[in-house]
This record gives structure tokens, C-alpha cells and sequence, in this order.
């Protein structure tokens, strides 16, 4: 019997798994240097938030926009004098409007605007406060 076929198509088996795993050996190679690399950014990543929120409590605190109405710097000024909350009746009789329902509810929707703005806070319904 004639081994030298088998023999032949065996190598031609083994060259085959060989290339496969020298392929497969460069794939994990390039893997793993890019698994470093996304370690690596990720960690400075993490370097970066943790300095910035060391650093955020020395950073001024920033007034968010007003809306561009010009009630809205008046509607604002009774709260500098206060130290409690204000309700929609009470900013009206500080800017000398009349307590009519339209006033009070005008002035309420523009509070109310403040507070989703983040520049008033609502303690409960309807008083408002100078958010802190």
C-alpha cells in the first residue's frame, strides 16, 4: 500500500490549520491591543470625570438664561427681597398689578416657567422660592 497520498493530503491539512492559526494568533494580537487601548481611554476617561468633579464646587455658579420677556427680570426682583417663598398674589402686589385672575395667572405661568428653568423652586403648590 502507497502511503505517500494520505501523507500528502495530511500536510495539506496542516498547512491549512497552521495558516488558520497564525491568522487566528494576528486577530487576537490586533484584539488585545485594542482591548488596551479602549482600557487606556477609559481609564483616563475616569481620570477626567474625577477632576472635573473636584473641581466643579470651585467653578462660579452660572444664572441660567432668562426667557427674552421683559416681566421675567421684574417678575424675579420681589424674591431678592424676600427670605420665605412667594405665591403668584404676592409677586402681583409687588409689581403694583391688580389682583385680577388674569394677572395672578400670567404671573403664575411665568413662575411656573422659572421653575422648569431651575431659576425658582416650587417648596409646595404655589409657593415659590430663589432656587438655592
Amino acid at each position: 500500500m502507497n502511503l505517500q497520498p494520505l501523507l500528502d493530503a495530511l500536510d495539506l491539512q496542516e498547512d491549512a490549520a497552521r495558516a488558520l492559526a497564525d491568522d487566528l494568533r494576528a486577530q487576537i494580537d490586533d484584539l488585545q491591543t485594542r482591548l488596551r487601548e479602549a482600557e487606556m481611554h477609559l481609564e483616563h476617561l475616569a481620570i477626567t470625570r474625577k477632576t472635573v468633579t473636584g473641581l466643579a464646587d470651585r467653578l462660579p455658579a452660572v444664572a441660567p438664561d432668562l426667557p427674552e420677556h421683559p416681566d421675567y427680570p421684574r417678575i424675579l426682583a420681589p424674591f431678592n427681597h424676600v427670605t420665605g417663598p412667594l405665591r403668584a398674589k404676592d409677586v402681583c402686589e409687588a409689581l403694583g398689578r391688580e389682583l385680577l385672575a388674569k394677572n395672578v395667572e400670567g404671573t403664575r405661568a411665568k413662575l411656573k416657567r422659572l421653575v422648569k428653568l431651575g431659576i425658582l423652586t416650587e417648596a409646595d403648590t404655589g409657593n415659590l422660592a430663589r432656587k438655592q
